[in-house]
């Protein structure tokens, strides 16, 4: 028993060595995997994440960050399958921050780690970051997000839905969200002499000037934009802002920040209209449905 006891003793202190040698990166799994809340995979930008730079694109990260929040939730027994059957509720995402240091090529494999960093009561915040095959971070996404019944749409107190309330990994990523300038449209659209909307075909339109909002283009919710909580997907909305923008430009610049709040929801056959607003590197896009707001965002370029 002594000899097994001993045995056992120099076994422990060899992995306690070992760890002790390994690199930042590994010390960082190392604390990830002790943690049930973080959760880690890798994952294949595929074509179905790229855009035409042949990148992961920007729009697509988002739906990286949905996949990575939907299976971490579902490993707490939390995501929006279970709330649904169970509670009649489902989760939004009411605002994201998303950083770019750069955006992954098309067949790399990143690692991504994603995991709540608090319950608010009425609201969540997630944070998701990918790594690419060197250990630099591409991107780092800051999420808030709540859960809403579906009888009649209001937020559900987390606590009450078996959402954890404590022992929350530290965060890695937790910049404050911005107050956007407020919507007032000061121009009626941009429009070239020919009459065509010009507002997605150069980055300043030729009729507005700086700090000046206008009217882009306006979009019907088909069948095809919308999810499984009925109302339109929340990257519809920042491929719709995207859009303000010539595929040239975006393919010759590449975006530093993308910031969105999810202000309202939109449902099949509403009508949506685009604004844009330039301020120096910022771009603010807002779209509205009739008289409400049901979306905001600031781009900012590198």
């Amino acid at each position: 028993m002594t000899s097994q006891r001993a045995q056992s003793a120099k076994f422990l202190a060899r992995c306690h060595d070992f760890c002790r040698r390994w690199d930042p990166l590994e010390n960082m799994f190392l604390k990830c995997i002790m943690n049930e809340m973080i959760y880690e995979t890798p994952r294949l930008i595929s074509s179905a994440y790229i855009d035409s730079t042949v990148r992961l694109g920007v729009a697509q990260t988002l739906l990286v960050v949905q996949d990575n929040v939907t299976e971490c939730f579902g490993r707490l027994k939390c995501d929006g399958v279970i709330y649904r059957k169970k509670y009649n509720a489902f989760w939004v995402f009411t605002k994201a921050l998303i950083h770019f240091n750069h955006r992954p090529d098309w067949c790399e494999t990143v690692t991504t780690r994603t995991f709540p960093i608090d319950n608010g009561g009425l609201r969540t915040h997630i944070n998701s970051e990918a790594f690419d095959k060197n250990g630099e971070l591409a991107f780092a996404a800051y999420y808030e997000a709540c859960v809403l019944s579906f009888e009649n749409h209001r937020p559900q107190k987390l606590a009450t839905l078996g959402y954890p309330t404590e022992n929350f990994p530290t965060p890695v990523f937790s910049a404050q969200f911005t107050r956007f300038p407020a919507f007032s449209c000061g121009t009626t659209g941009a429009t070239s002499a020919a009459g065509t909307d010009v507002g997605a075909a150069q980055k300043d339109a030729t009729d507005a000037t700086q700090n000046d909002t206008y009217f882009v283009f306006e979009q019907k919710i088909r069948s095809s934009l919308i999810d499984m909580s009925q109302h339109m997907n929340n990257t519809e909305y920042v491929k719709l802002a995207l859009s303000t923008f010539t595929n040239d430009y975006l393919r010759e610049h590449d975006i530093l920040e993308l910031e969105a709040h999810f202000t309202g929801e939109s449902k099949e056959g509403q009508t949506l209209r685009v604004y844009r607003r330039d301020e120096d590197s910022n771009t603010f896009v807002y779209i509205k449905e009739s008289e409400r707001l049901v979306f905001e965002c600031r781009i900012t370029f590198k």
